[in-house]
């Protein structure tokens, strides 16, 4: 699989990515290599890794606790302590495995500690691969507002491998998913008939090219999300919030990031329709298709005020105004939209009917 070279980095694929890998640790003058886990890659993924690398270093393992909730200053606090112990410095490597909660943070923690040290990404997780690997994103929740804290900052490298999916359950393959309709949806309608059962067959390593192509894409055109960038964002606003309050809301179930997306495209697109006439097929196909995929959200109307008070507090918000991205037909896309608290509670309504 052919290398992908995004703004300052290469993202590698498979066995040329660990020979590059390898390559750039023992070519670089890198004291101490530290590795980023959780309990799941730790167990599952690091013997891949270690295996497949060749070089003669020292490798100092840090564990963090899995999940969403994990991914807030608290744990950057004690990595950014478990490294000083260590005897971490400038000339340091942090290589964060693990699915976007650990990319994200990892590379926030690297980017941060001593005013910055090296890192290297590689997802484990579908939405991971497709999604974090791209764009230099790095940050932790507030909370539970997603990616409050952050800054811009590239990898050395990226590095894909599809066989860390079978270390992942089938709900979190699903969950990624999501992210590749959206690309299907806002810039390449080929990408979203995969899924329409319009094309037969899907091949989930080409998908996972295609879909680091499209996001390296938009985001060498719009590194820092002045424009075009923004189209990632479809399905974000309201799914984002709807992940928040199942994720802070004690008697509710956490969701899976594809699951609040996938409700957050499906309501779009209905704002998209009623605004920009989107046509009225392609909604009720898109609605069939995602939820045959991920299911529904059992969300009740008694969550609506919550949903929406916490799209206030999106970081994509200016001035106050919640901002949406819509589409006026497939791969036609508006930015900076606004919405009404009426339509949006229409679209929450039209997606439970």
């Amino acid at each position: 699989m052919q290398t992908i070279t995004s703004t300052s980095y290469p993202v590698h694929f498979q066995e040329n990515g660990y020979k590059e890998l390898s390559t750039f640790i023992n070519q670089k003058n890198i004291t101490t290599v530290f590795i980023l886990v959780d309990e799941n890659s730790n167990e599952h993924c690091l013997p891949i890794l270690q295996q497949e690398l060749t070089v003669d270093v020292t490798f100092e393992i840090i564990e963090v606790e899995s999940g969403e909730i994990n991914k807030n200053l608290g744990t950057c606090m004690s990595v950014w302590q478990a490294l000083t112990d260590l005897g971490a410095d400038r000339k340091s490597l942090l290589i964060n495995i693990g699915g976007g909660v650990i990319t994200d943070m990892g590379g926030f923690i690297a980017s941060t500690y001593k005013r910055g040290i090296e890192f290297v990404n590689i997802p484990t997780t579908l939405l991971s691969m497709v999604d974090a690997s791209v764009g230099g994103k790095t940050g932790v929740d507030l909370g539970v507002l997603k990616n409050q804290i952050g800054i811009f900052a590239d990898p050395q490298m990226v590095l894909i491998d599809p066989i860390y999916l079978q270390t992942v359950s089938e709900k979190e393959i699903t969950s990624g998913m999501a992210e590749i309709i959206k690309y299907g949806l806002t810039y390449d309608q080929t990408l979203w008939e995969k899924f329409s059962e319009k094309t037969a067959e899907i091949n989930i390593i080409d998908i996972i090219h295609r879909s680091i192509e499209i996001k390296n894409e938009v985001v060498l055109e719009d590194q820092f999300e002045g424009g075009l960038r923004k189209i990632l964002n479809f399905g974000h606003t309201i799914g984002h919030a709807v992940e928040s309050h199942f994720l802070e809301s004690k008697d509710k179930k956490t969701l899976t990031h594809g699951e609040a997306i996938a409700l957050g495209m499906i309501t779009e697109t209905y704002i998209s329709n009623k605004l920009f006439n989107f046509p009225l097929k392609d909604l009720e196909d898109i609605k069939k298709t995602i939820i045959t995929i991920f299911g529904i959200v059992p969300v009740l109307k008694s969550d609506y005020p919550t949903i929406i008070d916490l799209m206030k507090h999106d970081k994509k918000n200016v001035n106050g105004q919640v901002n949406f991205v819509l589409l006026e037909g497939i791969e036609k896309y508006k930015i900076d939209c606004k919405v009404s608290t009426d339509l949006i509670e229409e679209a929450l309504d039209y997606y439970l009917a």
